[in-house]
């Protein structure tokens, strides 16, 4: 899978006033991407397409240049105590994605230039909570690698967290874009973490990531970088022989990481949950998707902002996360379960 490159590019005229802006706007325009301008991304109307499908597709494939106006972080349990705002969207087309709906109906990707103000806002939250760590998570609402072979934000984070004392960064990927990220000088404060799934969540659900095997290959180049080492199993979903096939996935992972050293590995587990809303941007955006979004076989729980969701009855949802850590346990008996929600 080759790095994401945008087919359209919208900066706004403050990004310009930063390094990182002037040098995006260079940089696309000796790639002859197409520039236009915007006083906000809240402002870009009409993008190419005759359907509100081929709309939808461009978007995800456009880039807005900004400047991150709110720097107040949001919460981001049980991962980190906070989200560092980096950069928003994916060009990813996950069909179960949370982000379907977070971003409604502007699902481009947007990237923040003023970078030294969110390190200094960072620096204050890590100050509040001396003398504890203080955990920031990088891919709240993006997946920051798959565009950062271009913008070198999330580099720079990573170097900036490793001259803290208090302070660690946290993210996750579907991407194999790292080569740039090897010789960061993280000091150990970054953990490095990939999304990971059975081969029938990653054939159907997950178009426009990078494979398994590369995903593997990468975590392993990220491993002899030194980097702390983390897996996400997500969503965890009960399709047809689905023990068997998350068996293979933990098979496979061993397999591929045998013989490497990884001194503290770490594995979270977050079960497939769906809103309301979110069901609807679904449908409407991946009509012919095979994912299971059947309220009545599900399990109604009140979520962040009154949001319920629809997770797997508490006996479905005690089984998956039985298995998946004994699968976890067999292969991988020295690494940590973070968590299962």
């Amino acid at each position: 899978m080759k790095p994401f490159i945008p087919q359209l590019v919208y900066i706004e005229p403050q990004a310009l006033d930063y390094p990182l802006g002037r040098e995006l706007k260079e940089k696309f325009e000796k790639m002859g991407i197409e520039i236009k301008e915007t006083t906000s991304h809240n402002q870009i109307r009409n993008l190419p397409g005759d359907t509100d499908l081929q709309k939808y597709r461009v978007a995800k494939s456009t880039l807005v240049v900004g400047v991150r106006r709110t720097l107040k972080f949001d919460t981001s349990k049980p991962s980190a105590e906070y989200a560092i705002p980096l950069a928003t969207g994916c060009m990813g087309h996950c069909h179960y994605c949370y982000l379907q709906t977070t971003l409604g109906s502007k699902p481009y990707i947007r990237t923040y230039v003023n970078l030294d103000e969110i390190f200094e806002q960072a620096e204050k939250y890590m100050d509040e909570r001396k003398p504890e760590i203080t955990r920031f998570e990088a891919a709240c609402t993006s997946d920051i690698v798959g565009i950062d072979h271009l913008t070198h934000s999330l580099k720079k984070a990573i170097e900036f967290f490793g001259r803290t004392e208090l302070g660690r960064l946290r993210f996750v990927t579907k991407f194999h874009h790292v080569d740039h990220l090897l010789d960061a000088k993280h000091n150990g404060h970054t953990r490095f973490r990939f999304s990971v799934n059975s081969r029938y969540v990653i054939k159907n659900f997950e178009p426009g990531t990078s494979s398994f095997d590369q995903r593997l290959e990468a975590a392993k180049k990220v491993a002899n970088a030194g980097y702390p080492l983390g897996f996400i199993v997500a969503p965890i979903y009960m399709h047809d022989d689905w023990q068997e096939g998350y068996f293979e996935l933990f098979e496979r992972l061993a397999e591929s990481l045998e013989g490497e050293s990884i001194p503290d590995l770490s594995f979270e587990l977050i079960q497939h949950r769906f809103t309301k809303p979110a069901k609807k941007v679904i449908e409407k955006h991946y009509p012919k998707t095979k994912l299971e979004l059947d309220e009545s076989k599900r399990k109604y729980k009140w979520g962040k902002y009154g949001i319920g969701k629809y997770v797997y009855p508490t006996e479905e949802a005690n089984d998956l996360e039985t298995t998946i850590s004994s699968y976890i346990q067999q292969f991988f008996p020295h690494a940590t379960i973070a968590y299962f929600t």
